[in-house]
Order: structure tokens, then sequence, then C-alpha cells
């Protein structure tokens, strides 16, 4: 089993700026695909950003430009970098940890952001 905890999220302004961290337990995280996702009231989830363990990153086309995914496999420690925030980015962020596309991984339990205008 492994555990997935996210923690950062918060209230900001618009045009502010929120550093999210996710912390996968187990001594093989150097291989997961790392996945950060976010849920709005009332849609889908959707992907947010990936990160693969060769470092090879993925963007929703809402995101780029604004928003930076990162890892540290020294510390299991996927981050998510959000610059120029919008209200419409306000939603639960997730973080999942996975050996391959093909399977569901591991979630933790969320992450609330908040953007006011």
């Amino acid at each position: 089993q492994v555990h997935v905890v996210e923690s950062g999220g918060g209230l900001v302004q618009a045009g502010g700026s929120l550093r999210l961290s996710c912390v996968a337990s187990g001594s093989i995280f150097s291989r997961y695909l790392m996945g950060w996702y976010r849920q709005a009231p009332g849609k889908q989830r959707e992907l947010v950003a990936g990160i693969t363990s060769g470092g090879s990153t993925n963007y929703a086309d809402s995101v780029k430009g604004r928003f930076t995914i990162s890892r540290d496999n020294a510390k299991n420690t996927v981050y998510l970098q959000m610059n120029s925030l919008k209200p419409e980015d306000t939603a639960v962020y997730y973080c999942n940890a996975k050996l391959s596309e093909y399977v569901v991984g591991y979630w933790g339990q969320g992450t609330q952001v908040t953007v006011s205008s």
C-alpha cells in the first residue's frame, strides 16, 4: 500500500501563487508516474500536470505557462508551483502515484485551493 499525502492548499487572491506538495511512501518513488489532478464542484476530475520517472512533463492547456510540476526523488515528493492563479483554478487538488499509465494508482485525500477574484 502506498500512502499519498498532499499539502499546501489555501485561499489566495487572483494573480497570486501557491505551491502544493505531495509525499508518497515507499522505496520505489523514483519509478512512479506522478500526477496532479483537480476537481471543481459539479465537474469531473481532470489532469492538471504529470511528470514521468524520467522527468518529462505534460500540462493541461488551461495551466500551461502558469503551473510547473517537479519532483524530488530523494524526498519522495512532487510539487506543483502555481502562479498567476485565476478564480477558475479553484478546486480540490489531488495527487496520484502509479507505476504505469494502465493502472489506477494511489490517490491522496486532496487539498483545497480557493482563488478569490
